[in-house]
């Protein structure tokens, strides 16, 4: 059992007891996990279970509410059963069980996000890197009386375009700096550690785009190419593009940048995106700028 569905499952045998216990306060409060954590990703497995793997979830409160609340609630989740199915709930300390409890909404989500509610802005927007908007919107959430969570998680998802082309635009121009120029360049100075390393730049940057395409957010490096090989469109090459970084140095690796490079710009002209004829990403990237509304986004530097 992965670890959303234990916490899920822990908290539908616990909720009426919380329910019968503040009858008032439960049509405001909000249950579910999120935020950072192989768990929260649907990652976990028995090698992640040596830490944070308990059945355990968050009870979310809005402001003015946490502070009148707070102290029974979380005494009140405290007091649930130990152990469910088997697996040890985590221990409190006094400062609490930062992957479980009773938590504000706002400095929950400011935690993860630096705001609350969603930004407003596009500068706002272009500050959040996408780890931390996956972090946000990822998990499940199980209850949600006042529909907080659940509205504000909705806004999360929803980046605003000219955004989202600003960010895909820099991560082509990198992935097309990294892979399609300075690999070979730094082969040709015989620079093998520099070629791996500007391999490693390229898968990265490429599945970040990747995501960015396909409108989802990028987790944290260590698993974008997990999450990266599900993905409807490019899943397949960034499947091949791991494999590369188990061969850095093969030579069928400068042929292999190239196919990936051409299956990205397919993907984005599909996406109405670029039209320029150029087999180097970069002219793309621009061709992304081109086609943002927002003119100080658009006049950004590409890289940025």
């Amino acid at each position: 059992m992965r670890g959303i569905e234990l916490s899920e499952a822990y908290f539908e045998a616990c909720a009426d007891t919380l329910r019968q216990e503040f009858p008032e306060l439960w049509p405001r409060v909000a249950a579910g996990v999120c935020g950072q954590g192989s768990e929260n990703f649907g990652f976990d497995d028995e090698t992640s279970r040596d830490h944070d793997f308990d059945p355990g979830f968050f009870l979310w409160l809005q402001p003015e509410d946490y502070k009148k609340n707070e102290f029974r609630l979380s005494r009140a989740y405290d007091r649930l059963p130990e152990s469910f199915m088997g697996v040890q709930k985590a221990g409190q300390s006094v400062y609490g069980n930062a992957r479980h409890g009773v938590r504000d909404i706002a400095a929950f989500f400011r935690e993860l996000t630096g705001f609350y509610p969603a930004p407003q802005t596009n500068a706002q927007w272009l500050s959040m890197p996408q780890y931390r908007l996956a972090c946000a919107v990822n998990g499940k959430v199980f209850y949600d009386g006042p529909g907080v969570v659940t509205s504000l998680r909705r806004a999360l998802n929803a980046m605003p375009e000219d955004v989202r082309r600003k960010k895909l635009a820099k991560h082509v121009a990198l992935a097309a700096q990294a892979g399609q120029y300075n690999y070979t360049r730094a082969l040709a100075h015989g620079q093998k550690g520099s070629a791996a390393l500007a391999l490693a730049r390229f898968a990265e940057n490429y599945t970040q785009a990747a995501f960015l395409l396909n409108r989802q957010y990028a987790p944290f490096y260590k698993w974008l190419l997990p999450a990266g090989k599900r993905l409807p469109t490019l899943g397949r090459e960034i499947a091949r593009l791991e494999e590369l970084l188990f061969e850095p140095l093969a030579p069928r690796v400068p042929a292999e940048i190239e196919s990936l490079a051409a299956a990205m710009i397919a993907a984005l002209a599909a996406a109405g995106l670029t039209d320029h004829p150029a087999a180097f990403l970069e002219p793309h990237a621009y061709e992304i700028m081109q086609r943002i509304q927002d003119p100080a986004v658009r006049m950004m530097h590409v890289m940025e």
